[in-house]
């Protein structure tokens, strides 16, 4: 089966191809062609994985390009982490495609989504089995192109063009970074190869220094596909595009990318100590930046939004602090429990024609699927126990405190305990209390819809147990057998207390002040309305690059504007009209009259004769 492994991105691909030439006439058909193709590629990944468990890593690789001496290949490799990862971006898209049946119904482009999924879904499943770092950066363009066309999916809507704009240039600004460490990178190896780059790394071939910034400009890429503090805020506006959308990207798709890259270039890090600290603050910052932000909006995607931020932060954490295990753990438990919060969140959605948690209220009864389906999803969230979400969470934890990032830690627990807050405030808002005016016509999903939220609940809930020493460490043994990287760390016990403590102090708050009603909803913007209005207003980081980064870019774009038109445009008119001038001169000269050449002839001859007259004929 891996031998064939190049055949599952191939899947999505056709998908594409084909609703592109007869989407028009299937219709709502489309949607049929979508869900099979991308059900083979998931029951083939799962094919592959089980295969992979048992057998060593496969890889297979032809030349592609030839520059002088130089012999660029393109191919696929089947590991441990890849073969992980396939099934994950295979299953929630797969359930995504399942999904969008219900959601997307009675849409005029129905067809046109269905075959944008499909390219999303090849481009990052071709990304996961690139054998090299430029067929990496090729499929993840890709994917940068098939964010922008979902994301700017209503494109007659201005907010939905601006966030895929906002999107597309933001994250092409982390590829810059991405694109420089990678040349850099051949420079010093001569080869894109991974197991070439890990060799020349563990051989000592590569400078610390040079080693250290490639890392980091690598980094940068990262930053920006996975929505790392400062390139963070593309993520929250691309809830713009539809619901299915944000739930593929934000579980299994655009954002898992880049913590894809990091773990799969984790040799390259691991050798360099200042790298894997700046991967680890910038993680870490994000982790409660986000999380603090997520406490006060009152949009329900937004919400899942910035929890995603904070969450990706949480797995950079991981990653910067040696946790390989703990953060590909976390990149697949949040695949499914993100994923089923943003699915059950459409499902509200599409019941109550609002995305304003203000606006709701009392679903649970009318929702009996979508209420305990999105509970789990955060009970997951949150880290409490039993739930998958626990066990990853708790992983970075233990990274972060075994690396001796202690400040970091402790960062990473006061943003579990705003994880818990903020998603049952968000919980508690929706699903309890009295039903709004606007929501009291409100009906459950159809099962389209409820079907797939169903299997991520399951998952949401048992995912985790893969990596407990219930039965065995099978996860982390498997992730890093045949490295030298450690898969288990040792820590202190209280680690799960606190963890645990303080998840359910979060849920507690939530419930006192949401659930309950015992404490007032005006507690923190009452006594600190600037503090409030700072976390309303995402700490105003959009409008400072309103004033500094676009600002300076239309500054400098005008001053481009006069120099074209007053300078380059300018000096091309002054020759363009000197040579009309001669032209028109030379037009003149050259009239076509015989009489004219015979009379200039007979003119210049005598010139000839006056000036050998009066030269002596010396001339």
């Amino acid at each position: 089966m891996m031998e064939n492994a190049w055949l599952i991105p191939l899947f999505p691909l056709f998908s594409f191809l084909i609703l592109l030439v007869i989407g028009k006439r299937l219709k709502e058909n489309s949607a049929y062609i979508g869900i099979l193709l991308t059900l083979i590629s998931f029951v083939y990944s799962l094919m592959v994985l089980f295969e992979r468990l048992s057998a060593p890593t496969f890889k297979a690789e032809q030349v592609w390009l030839t520059v002088g001496s130089m012999e660029m290949t393109a191919g696929f490799e089947v590991n441990q982490l890849n073969a992980l990862m396939l099934v994950v971006v295979s299953l929630v898209s797969f359930l995504v495609h399942m999904y969008s049946k219900g959601y997307m119904h009675g849409d005029e482009r129905f067809p046109v989504f269905y075959a944008y999924l499909g390219l999303f879904s090849f481009a990052m499943l071709g990304l996961v089995i690139s054998p090299n770092l430029l067929q990496t950066y090729i499929f993840w363009e890709l994917v940068g192109l098939g964010s922008f066309l979902l994301i700017g999916f209503y494109f007659y809507k201005e907010e939905a063009k601006a966030a895929a704009k906002k999107a597309f240039i933001m994250t092409r600004i982390g590829d810059v970074g991405l694109l420089i460490g990678m040349i850099l990178l051949f420079l010093e190896v001569g080869s894109f190869a991974y197991e070439d780059i890990f060799a020349a790394v563990e051989a000592g071939t590569v400078s610390e220094t040079m080693l250290t910034l490639i890392a980091i400009l690598i980094f940068v890429g990262a930053v920006g596909k996975s929505g790392q503090f400062p390139l963070h805020t593309w993520l929250p506006d691309a809830m713009e595009g539809p619901t299915p959308v944000s739930a593929l990207i934000h579980a299994a798709t655009m954002v898992a990318a880049g913590v894809y890259l990091v773990a799969a270039l984790f040799p390259l890090y691991e050798a360099s100590e200042a790298a894997m600290l700046t991967v680890a603050i910038v993680g870490g910052f994000t982790a409660i930046f986000a999380a603090s932000i997520g406490l006060v909006q009152t949009d329900i995607k937004r919400v899942l939004a910035y929890s995603t931020v904070s969450q990706l932060g949480y797995m950079m954490l991981a990653l910067g602090s040696a946790g390989y295990v703990a953060g590909v753990f976390h990149l697949m438990t949040h695949a499914f429990f993100k994923a089923l919060l943003f699915l059950a969140a459409g499902s509200v959605i599409h019941a109550v024609h609002t995305q304003d948690i203000e606006k709701m209220g009392g679903l649970w009864k009318k929702m009996p699927l979508t209420a305990p389906l999105f509970l789990i999803g955060t009970l997951a969230i949150s880290g409490v126990p039993l739930f998958s979400g626990f066990f990853s969470k708790e992983e970075i934890l233990v990274s972060a405190w075994t690396h001796g990032n202690t400040v970091l830690f402790w960062l990473a627990v006061v943003a579990a305990f705003f994880t818990a807050f903020y998603m049952f405030r968000l919980f508690f808002l929706v699903f309890t209390g009295e039903a709004r005016s606007d929501v009291k016509e409100a009906h459950e999903s159809p099962l389209v819809m409820t079907l797939p939220m169903m299997v991520l609940g399951v998952l949401a809930v048992f995912a985790g147990y893969v990596n407990t020493p219930w039965f065995g460490t099978f996860l982390g043994d498997w992730l890093t057998e045949g490295t030298n990287i450690e898969a288990h760390h040792e820590a202190p016990s209280w680690i799960m207390t606190v963890a645990t403590v303080v998840s359910l102090l979060g849920i507690l708050l939530a419930w006192l002040m949401y659930g309950k009603k015992s404490l007032s909803r005006d507690l923190f913007s009452s006594r600190a309305p600037i503090t409030y209005n700072v976390l309303f207003n995402k700490y105003y980081i959009d409008e400072f690059y309103e004033i500094t980064v676009v600002y300076a870019a239309k500054v400098v774009s005008m001053f481009l504007k006069y120099i074209d038109r007053f300078v380059v445009e300018g000096a091309a008119g002054t020759i363009a009209a000197m040579t009309q001038g001669v032209g028109r001169l030379g037009s003149r000269l050259q009239n076509g009259q015989v009489q004219m050449y015979g009379a200039v002839t007979v003119i210049g001859l005598a010139v000839l004769v006056v000036i050998l007259a009066l030269t002596g004929g010396y001339l």
